[in-house]
C-alpha cells in the first residue's frame, strides 16, 4: 500500500517522466530573490497529467523569515489542494555559518507565519533525519512531515516521529513515498476533505441493549460433586459474591479484633486473609 511521487528543481527536465507517480513537489523559491525557471512549466505538467502538486522554498535562515515566505506565495497563484512546504536543510555557503538556533527560529516563524495567511492549505517541512535529530529541538512541523532518509526502504524512514512523505532517493531523482492508498486519499488529504475520524457514540437504546445483554448471560451451575446443572445469571452471581464477601470480610476483621493500623500492615504484607464461602440452592438461583 502506498504511492510514490518525485520532487523537482531547476536541473529536472521542465515537463519530467511522470509515468508510475501520483504526486510531486516543485522548487519555486531560494532566499528573497531567486525563482527556479521552470516551476510554472514543471507545475503545469504535473497538474495536465493529474498528479497532486506542492511547492517548496528552499531558505536563506539568516534572513528575515517573513520577507522569504512573502516573496515565495507571491510567485504562485495557490488553488485549493496545492501543498505548501519550506525545505528546511542549510549545508550550503548560504546557511552554513547560520547558528543552529537560529536555524531553528527560522524554522519556526516561517511555518506558523505561512500557516497563518493560507489556513486553507496544507503547510508542512521537508528535512533529513540528521536535522530532525540533532537541529530540531521543538518537534514543530506544521501539517505534516517530509522527511528525508535516501537508501532506506520506501516508507521506512528509520524515525519514531510521524511523518506524510518519505524521499526514499536522491538518484538519479529524487524519489518519494507517501502511505496513504491512492492519488484520490492524498488529494483529499491535500484538500482538508478527508473523512475525520468520528468519535463513536452510545444512544440511550445502546446502553439498555448492553445491560440487558449483561444481566441476561447465563452461565452453567457448579455443583459440589463438580458437575454442572442447569444455568444461572453471571451477573445475579457477580453481585451477591460482592455483597457475600464484603460482608464475610467485614466480619473476619472484627473478629480478629485488629485496629486500622494493624490492617493496613496486614494488607502492606499480604497476611490478611479472608475465607468466603457461598453455598446456594437450585430456589436461591
Amino acid at each position: 500500500m502506498g504511492i510514490y511521487g518525485q520532487d523537482w528543481a531547476s536541473y529536472q527536465a521542465s515537463e519530467p517522466d511522470v509515468q508510475g507517480i501520483d504526486f510531486a513537489f516543485v522548487k519555486i523559491t531560494e532566499g528573497a530573490g531567486y525563482t527556479n525557471p521552470k516551476w510554472v512549466r514543471q507545475r503545469d505538467h504535473a497538474k495536465r497529467n493529474g498528479l497532486v502538486w506542492g511547492g517548496y522554498h528552499y531558505p536563506h535562515m539568516a534572513a528575515d523569515p517573513k520577507v522569504e515566505a512573502d516573496y515565495f506565495l507571491a510567485q504562485v497563484a495557490w488553488q485549493p489542494g496545492d501543498i505548501i512546504v519550506l525545505d528546511w536543510e542549510g549545508y550550503d555557503d548560504a546557511n552554513q555559518g547560520v547558528p543552529k538556533a537560529r536555524q531553528l527560529a527560522y524554522k519556526e516563524a516561517w511555518l506558523r507565519y505561512v500557516k497563518a495567511k493560507m489556513p486553507g492549505h496544507r503547510v508542512g517541512m521537508y528535512c533529513n533525519a540528521d536535522y530532525w535529530k540533532n537541529v530540531d529541538t521543538t518537534g514543530y512541523c506544521g501539517d505534516f512531515l517530509w522527511i528525508a532518509t535516501a537508501g532506506r526502504k520506501a516508507g521506512d524512514p528509520g524515525i519514531q516521529a510521524d511523518w506524510m512523505f518519505h524521499q526514499y532517493s536522491d538518484s538519479p531523482v529524487d524519489r518519494d513515498y507517501c502511505p496513504l492508498p491512492s492519488r484520490e486519499a492524498l488529494r483529499a488529504w491535500a484538500s482538508l476533505t478527508s473523512p475525520t475520524p468520528q468519535e463513536d457514540t452510545v444512544s440511550p437504546e445502546d446502553i439498555k441493549a448492553i445491560a440487558a445483554a449483561v444481566w441476561n448471560y447465563e452461565l452453567p451451575n457448579l455443583n459440589a460433586d463438580g458437575s454442572r446443572t442447569g444455568t444461572t445469571k453471571a451477573a445475579y452471581w457477580w453481585l451477591v459474591w460482592q455483597d457475600v464477601f464484603q460482608n464475610q470480610t467485614i466480619n473476619a476483621i472484627r473478629e480478629a479484633a485488629l485496629t486500622p493500623d494493624q490492617i493496613k500492615q496486614a494488607l502492606i504484607d499480604g497476611t490478611l486473609k479472608v475465607e468466603v464461602s457461598v453455598v446456594a440452592s437450585a430456589a436461591g438461583a
